[in-house]
């Protein structure tokens, strides 16, 4: 692994913050080659305080530097990066560190693509890919091993696929993606016909259509649409082990935590963002900016911007198992009282 040191002033430019020395010692020169938390970081790390319930450890921190927010600065021992996003800081400084190792541009002999695909310049193949025929791949992208490109997909510029992906025909990715690994995208939907007590699968006839500078996690699954496509706006970000049907649209900038699932058909407007083990019913809607807490079922439209949560949150057993049995008595409760409120 290739050891990175960087310069506090040049981290300072790169990440748009003041750097501010302590007790006058000399920083501008100053090499940092890691990144650290305030508690454990050494004298050749930065860190960063986004959080202030972490303030009690700035005093004790022995890194280098800490990016910090204007307020704080005063209780900072050592030298600052000031910014008003600490944390915006942290996710830039830790892209200076990116430690992801560089596949070598070429094609590697154990590949298998067929005459027909069309392969830009720059663009790394891992061992044992297979490229099918009229696929299309953008300049600079990476494929890592094991991938599976079927018929007629598309895969931008500048996109990373890590190892053992399997893309389905007429699926088409953007330009600045990263998808990891274990991700199928355009499988078939989950759709069949009743027919006297058997069902009759339905051809799922449409694709998917993923945007620019999207991220999919681990493992997670996109279904193709049965008649149209499948889309992913602009933006987006997906965590691991999600499910999203076919004819699903997540409108761009949308974050979604690992495994939420969405039924077939729903929309998500801009914006929005789900936690983790959220679930949305089918052909349902969602508007921008709407913010789902974890665990939320959602069983109907969500028409006003804001944020929404469902369930109850954990108790003790006791209070629990109270509680199920008040839920159970609700209707019996609520038509005595309209009897009650009848007869006064």
């Amino acid at each position: 692994m290739t050891n990175i040191a960087i310069s506090l002033a040049d981290i300072a430019e790169q990440i748009g913050a003041e750097l501010v020395a302590s007790n006058g010692q000399p920083i501008l020169s100053l090499m940092v080659s890691g990144i650290g938390a305030l508690d454990d970081a050494t004298a050749s790390q930065i860190s960063f305080l986004a959080n202030p319930s972490y303030r009690k450890q700035l005093a004790l921190t022995k890194a280098a530097a800490v990016i910090i927010h204007p307020d704080m600065l005063d209780e900072c021992p050592v030298a600052a990066l000031v910014m008003q996003n600490p944390y915006m800081g942290f996710a830039k400084l830790s892209q200076l560190f990116d430690n992801l190792p560089k596949q070598a541009v070429g094609i590697h002999p154990t590949a298998i693509i067929a005459d027909t695909a069309e392969i830009a310049d720059g663009v790394s193949i891992a061992a044992n890919v297979v490229i099918a025929d009229h696929v299309q791949i953008g300049a600079d992208t990476r494929i890592g091993p094991g991938c599976v490109i079927n018929e007629h997909s598309i895969i931008g510029k500048n996109t990373l696929l890590h190892a053992n992906i399997v893309i389905y025909h007429d699926v088409i990715i953007g330009d600045d993606c990263i998808v990891h690994a274990g991700c199928v995208l355009g499988a078939d939907g989950f759709g069949f016909a009743p027919d006297a007590g058997r069902w009759v699968k339905i051809a799922q006839l449409g694709g998917v259509r993923i945007g620019n500078n999207v991220e999919i996690g681990a493992n997670t699954t996109i279904d193709r649409g049965a008649l149209g496509n499948t889309e992913i706006g602009n933006g987006v970000k997906l965590d691991d082990q999600i499910m999203i049907a076919h004819n699903v649209i997540i409108g761009d900038d949308c974050a979604i935590a690992g495994t939420v699932g969405i039924a077939g058909s729903s929309k998500l407007g801009k914006r929005c963002t789900l936690a983790g083990g959220v679930g949305i019913a089918g052909h349902l809607e969602l508007t921008d900016d709407v913010h789902v807490t974890g665990m939320t079922m959602i069983t109907k439209s969500v028409t006003e911007a804001g944020a929404y949560s469902s369930g109850t949150a954990m108790m003790p057993l006791k209070e629990w198992r109270k509680s199920a049995t008040r839920f159970r008595q609700l209707d019996d409760m609520a038509r005595r009282l309209k009897k009650l409120e009848k007869n006064q």
